[in-house]
Parts: structure tokens; C-alpha cells; sequence
């Protein structure tokens, strides 16, 4: 049998790498001291965790794929990573599955990968661990083609002998898999939207679309979540908080399973590794009926948010 696909392989080991992630997470967390840090604000925050799983994550997947460019969000050194750190597994059932034809040439210097070790980090402070993700967003031609999203808290209210956490992941051509893919209540239109970055431009978007309900909640790995378990009809941020390594991975899954993410003005993002970190036009996200939304958004908004 011939040996799997490059990209089947950054995603097999990438699904360990963040399983790793998750048990860094849990042991940050009941180990008590958060290490926080404010990086440019009082919502924009770093703690331990965020710095172990990053350079967990990076080293783990440059040791394996050296060519790749690695993009993560915190800035930190490379060198000094302990071998604790390092995840050399991989999920087999990954492995096993055909990678999609397009695809199958991919060289590891096309590859970027995005990485987000903890989104929802103001959430994860605050004790509101279920809107914390784990994100490793794989891009090829400046396209969102794979991702990984693990949830480190899923399951954490279900009692003490819950199992805590799952890792969902997609292959573009694929599918996605570690969920179950579900609908919004048809006729509704439910709006998820950021918990703590709001402001007058972000609540007059949401407005001028009418919905029934909002959803405010950290991370933009959660919010994709909501989307696709049928939570949320719409992901609606008009403003310039988020970067790349917040919507790649989001973005493989979402689009894996036939929806649509863009920035407010109805852009695609790129992911090649020259891009502006910034998504600086926000974001719009649906599983379906993206028009719908897109063609409600107003024109003042969209004036207001330069790409």
C-alpha cells in the first residue's frame, strides 16, 4: 500500500498535537496559577497555557514537517522547547482514509499552518472553559484546506466521570468528522457574536439583520462550533479583532461541510504566509443561507471595515 499523502499526515499528526494541547490546557488550569499576562489590553491576554501549547504545537509539527511555515499567535521563542513539550503521534483512522485527489501532489514548502493554542483566552480566565478551542488551521494556496479544532472542556459539566473534551477536524473534498452535523431551527435566525470585543458598529450590524435571538460567546473556534451543531444560524462580527490563526481552522471545517465564511464585505480570506495577520473587514459566517445575511449587512457597515 502506498504510503498516505503529505497533507493525511499533517492532519493525522496535527489531531494528536492538539489532543496533547487540550491535556496542557486541563493541567494549566487545575494547576492554579494561569501565569496572565496582558498583551494589549485588558481583553487581549496571554497565560501559561497559551505559551506551553503553542510551543508545544509548533515544535511538535516542525520536528515532523520542517519545511512547513508555521504561523502561531503568541511570539515566542523556538529554541528552548523541552521534550515534554513534544507530541510525535498521529490518529490512524486519519491515515487510513484516502486523501481527496486534488490534493495528493501537496509539497511540505506549499503548506502553511495557522495556530491559535488558545482560543477564547479571556474565557479561559474567567472559568467559561467550554467557549475554549484549540486551533490548527492548515493552508494551501492561500486557501483554508484543512483543520483541527480541539475542545478541551466539551463534556465538562456532564459530572465527574465525564470524559472531557473532543477533537473535531475536516479535510476540504472530505467532510469533517468528531461531531454531529446539524442544522439551525429552520425559519429562525439566530445570531452568535463576540462576548467581550463588542461595540456600537457590532451591534448596529446585528440589528440591521432582525434576528430572533443573540448568542454572545468567546472564540472563534466556538462560534464556528455553534454553526455547525445547528446553535447559531449566522456568526456575525463587524469588526477588526480577528486574526488568521482564528478563522483557518474554522474555516477548513466549516467549509468542509458545505458553508460559507467571508469578512463582512463578502471577501474570502488568504492564508498564504505573506498575508496580514489582521482579518481587518471582520466576519461573516454561515452553514446555510449565506445570502440571506450577507445581503442584509448595511452598506455603512461595510463602509466602516477596510479589508
Amino acid at each position: 500500500m502506498a504510503s498516505p499523502a503529505l497533507l493525511m499526515r499533517v492532519v493525522a499528526s496535527a489531531y494528536s498535537v492538539a489532543e496533547k494541547a487540550a491535556t496542557i490546557v486541563r493541567n494549566v488550569m487545575s494547576g492554579g496559577d494561569l501565569g496572565i499576562v496582558e498583551k494589549a489590553g485588558p481583553n487581549d491576554l496571554q497565560t501559561k497555557a497559551d505559551r506551553l501549547v503553542q510551543m508545544s504545537i509548533c515544535a511538535s509539527l516542525a520536528r515532523k514537517f520542517p519545511k512547513v511555515t508555521i504561523i502561531g499567535e503568541e511570539e515566542l521563542p523556538t529554541d528552548d522547547v523541552t521534550e515534554d513539550l513534544i507530541e510525535d503521534g498521529h490518529c490512524e483512522e486519519i491515515l487510513k482514509k484516502p486523501c481527496p485527489t486534488q490534493y495528493t501532489g501537496i509539497k511540505e514548502e506549499e503548506l502553511v499552518i495557522w495556530v491559535d493554542p488558545l482560543d477564547g483566552t479571556k474565557e479561559y480566565t474567567e472559568g467559561l472553559l467550554d467557549h475554549v478551542t484549540v486551533l490548527i488551521g492548515i493552508a494551501y494556496g492561500g486557501k483554508a484546506i484543512a483543520g483541527v479544532i480541539n475542545q478541551p472542556y466539551y463534556n465538562y459539566e456532564a459530572g465527574a466521570n465525564a470524559v472531557l473534551g473532543r477533537t473535531i477536524w475536516g479535510v476540504l473534498g472530505m467532510g469533517a468528522f468528531g461531531f454531529q452535523l446539524t442544522e439551525a431551527p429552520a425559519g429562525k435566525h439566530i445570531v452568535v457574536t463576540t462576548r467581550s470585543h463588542s461595540s456600537a458598529l457590532v451591534n448596529e450590524c446585528i440589528t440591521a439583520l432582525n434576528p430572533d435571538h443573540v448568542i454572545r460567546v468567546g472564540g472563534a473556534g466556538n462560534k464556528i462550533i455553534q454553526l455547525i451543531e445547528g446553535k447559531a444560524s449566522a456568526y456575525v462580527f463587524a469588526s477588526p479583532g480577528c486574526k488568521k490563526w482564528d478563522t483557518c481552522a474554522p474555516e477548513a471545517i466549516l467549509h468542509a461541510v458545505g458553508g460559507k465564511i467571508t469578512d463582512i464585505r463578502g471577501n474570502p480570506f488568504q492564508y498564504n504566509k505573506e498575508v496580514k495577520h489582521m482579518n481587518s473587514a471582520g466576519v461573516l459566517a454561515t452553514l446555510r443561507n449565506y445570502d440571506y445575511y450577507a445581503s442584509r449587512i448595511p452598506n455603512t457597515v461595510k463602509e466602516s471595515l477596510v479589508p
